[in-house]
């Protein structure tokens, strides 16, 4: 069974991760997580756990950085359906996940149905 990586958010929004005893960006999270590495961000102060809020974020400042920014259609269509979130959009538009929660399917699937079901997407 592979270990859990804990990842501490402290109030100055710096990131630690307590298996190696360093300080990580968002890009190093990244890089884990396209590693294989399952991890788990936790508020220092609440203990809560803030894994999707925090890669929620890294997602946010991907788009950000990224050369082609998605076509304004699709960002219409997710606020049109679901809650106006991409999550509620997904859960809208992909059924049988597992109630949703993608444990059926890898993002790589997720990305094909998705692309399949929206013409933006093919563009």
């Amino acid at each position: 069974m592979k270990e859990i990586k804990i990842i501490k958010r402290y109030q100055n929004r710096k990131l630690y991760d307590t298996h190696e005893s360093s300080y990580v960006t968002l890009d190093e999270i990244a890089k884990m997580i396209k590693g294989g590495e399952d991890l788990r961000v936790i508020d220092n102060k609440t203990k809560n756990d803030i894994t999707a809020a925090t890669l929620t974020q890294l997602l946010y400042e991907s788009e950000r950085k990224a050369k082609t920014q998605p076509s304004v259609e699709l960002l219409k269509e997710v606020i049109r359906h679901g809650d106006g979130s991409f999550s509620g959009y997904i859960q809208t538009r992909l059924p049988n996940s597992e109630a949703n929660g993608f444990d059926q399917h890898s993002l790589q699937d997720a990305e094909a149905s998705m692309a399949a079901r929206i013409p933006a997407l093919n563009q």
